[in-house]
């Protein structure tokens, strides 16, 4: 799937999530990278027998006191690897609204939303 396609349906699942929750992600960069970088990976301490799908970086709201002048969450998306657990471009397209929904989910303070979601077996 090139990246323009792949893009809009990240942009597609973003549309699905409740206007309640959306009008409440302030200051969150949703951001489609290929792979996890070396940092991110070292960071998680991932297991090389997982993939990670989608990564939420930042401080959930559940935890924010005095928030001000801070750089953006991000959560970032990651193409490369949800391609190689989806193989069809509709179990792509499932992959990445579940990711997308998983990720939204820590920024709002859920550690466990389907967590089998974010770091898939290959």
């Amino acid at each position: 799937m090139d990246r323009g396609e792949f893009e809009k349906l990240v942009a597609e699942a973003i549309d699905e999530i409740p206007d309640e929750f959306l009008a409440r992600l302030k200051n969150v960069a949703i951001v489609v990278e290929d792979e996890p970088n070396n940092e991110q990976l070292r960071k998680l301490k991932l297991r090389s027998d997982l993939t990670l799908l989608g990564l939420y970086e930042g401080v959930p709201l559940t935890q924010r006191n005095s928030y001000t002048m801070a750089l953006p969450d991000k959560i970032s998306i990651f193409k490369n690897s949800i391609e190689l657990v989806a193989h069809t471009p509709e179990a792509i397209k499932k992959l990445v609204q579940d990711t997308v929904r998983h990720e939204i989910a820590h920024h709002f303070g859920s550690g466990e939303f389907g967590a089998k979601k974010a770091a898939n077996n290959k």
